[in-house]
């Protein structure tokens, strides 16, 4: 995920989840970026080629309709964008340049939020990936963007 300056703490690595729902996912939403941290957990775990995001919607998702707000949505989305390109990224640091979204349907507090999707190209600097958000196999949000590799920035 992107540094922002701000803080002492290092930007860490994924973190292995040991219980829970998501044992044996991993996130980046421990520390290592406190948004994340904050409106998480995301999950991501890696089958074989493909890259599996998720996340248990709360009440702290819902709008005011009672229905996933497409800010949380927009939020994991962006999160996806770096799972999904984990691999092209090599460990770089990486910000989002664009992150478009298309909402298909309202999501629900009762299940599991889900993502997936692919790198179209990686070049030496930038990443262009696009996914599917989905709830119960059906389709919430269709997203797509572009990272730019970074150089880390000193904290301070």
């Amino acid at each position: 995920m992107s540094a922002d300056g701000a803080g002492d703490a290092p930007v860490v690595g994924p973190v292995l989840l040991n219980e829970g729902r998501f044992a044996g996912w991993s996130t980046w939403s421990t520390g290592g970026d406190p948004y994340e941290t904050a409106i998480g957990p995301f999950c991501f775990r890696t089958d074989g080629p493909r890259v599996r995001c998720a996340f248990e919607p709360r009440r702290e998702h819902l709008n005011g309709g009672g229905t996933i707000h497409g800010g949380a949505l927009m939020s994991f989305a962006d999160f996806a964008l770096f799972c999904i390109a984990h691999k092209e990224l090599a460990g770089a640091m990486a910000v989002t340049l664009t992150c478009n979204a298309e909402f298909l349907k309202a999501g629900a507090l009762q299940d599991i939020v889900e993502a997936e999707g692919e790198v179209l190209r990686a070049t030496r600097t930038l990443i262009f990936v696009r996914g599917l958000i989905t709830q119960v196999s059906q389709p919430l949000l269709a997203f797509s963007g572009t990272l730019k590799k970074i150089e880390e920035r000193s904290r301070g």
